[in-house]
């Protein structure tokens, strides 16, 4: 268990454009998926607090599905932003300043393994930045348009996830960069490598992932099924912890 104050920020800000609906509010067997995801972290040991970034006008209704589902840690909600980038930064201005690491996970990744959380949120104690992240299993182009560039050969390329964890003061410090030039970053680790610092890659599984699409919750619905009939051994596929930016 880590001897470090963990708070996890959930942006669930987004408005599903690919969807044509918010993803986060969709019912993965009954449930929304934000609520699956939030469970996770609730289940982890390693975690303290639980900040979620919602549309302001969702926020009531949320807040009414969290006091039904009686999670036992408290689950924060604040308005998000227009972007992830700005929802995480919300999250970043009103967190506990005893806070030492922040991890960021994506609302709708529900079926994130807890064992995987801690491992990720060890690897950033230890190095200070983290995330989960695959090995492509796909050769990789680099194309202009239609054209094809270069083959970029697969031991180079990972498949980013979430959780990624880092020291609150890294964080910080890397959104304040990012404001300061008018970069955006797909994701947090993105933020941190534009600081210049050094991000280093934990093992994820393929079953964690990242419903954007009314096919991925149909494969979500096939992981669930098998996540309760145990661990999916199969899953878990990706490098082993490296340094390096990614």
């Amino acid at each position: 268990m880590i001897h470090a104050k963990v708070t996890a920020i959930i942006p669930a800000a987004g408005q599903g454009v690919r969807m044509g609906a918010k993803k986060q509010f969709l019912k993965l067997d009954g449930i929304p998926i934000f609520v699956h995801t939030l469970r996770k972290f609730v289940a982890c040991p390693d975690v303290d607090e639980i900040f979620m970034a919602a549309p302001r006008e969702d926020i009531a209704a949320i807040e009414d599905i969290l006091r039904t589902e009686k999670l036992s840690k408290e689950v924060t909600v604040i308005p998000g932003g227009t972007r992830r980038q700005d929802s995480v930064e919300n999250c970043l201005e009103v967190l506990f300043p005893d806070t030492e690491l922040v991890a960021v996970h994506d609302a709708v990744r529900p079926l994130v393994a807890v064992p995987l959380i801690s491992a990720v949120i060890a690897e950033a104690a230890r190095s200070g930045a983290a995330i989960l992240g695959i090995l492509s299993v796909d050769t990789v182009k680099q194309v202009e348009r239609t054209r094809i560039l270069s083959t970029i050969p697969r031991e180079r390329i990972v498949l980013a996830q979430t959780p990624q964890v880092f020291r609150y003061s890294i964080l910080r410090q890397a959104f304040a960069k990012a404001r300061e030039d008018s970069f955006h970053g797909t994701d947090e680790a993105s933020l941190v490598e534009h600081l210049g610092g050094e991000v280093t890659v934990v093992p994820g599984a393929v079953s964690n992932i990242k419903i954007t699409t009314p096919e991925d919750l149909d494969l979500a619905h096939f992981y669930l099924e098998q996540e309760r009939k145990g661990p999916v051994a199969a899953s878990s596929r990706g490098p082993k912890p490296v340094p390096g930016r990614l």
